[in-house]
């Protein structure tokens, strides 16, 4: 458990990586609510994953 928490914010900004993939050959870029959630996954990804990892090295 402690690995899968360890990963949190990796596995956030690769799902945030997948919707925009899926997004661009689907060719729906024009959805703000779907790029605005995977822009904010992104976002709340690389927050997670500087805390979480911070408060595992110390």
């Amino acid at each position: 458990m402690k690995g899968l928490l360890k990963n949190l914010g990796l596995i956030l900004i690769l799902v945030a990586a997948v919707i925009l993939i899926a997004c661009s050959f689907t060719g729906n870029v024009n959805d703000n609510m779907i790029l605005g959630s995977s822009a904010a996954l992104l976002v709340i990804g690389l927050i997670v994953y500087i805390v979480i990892n911070k408060k595992i090295a110390d």
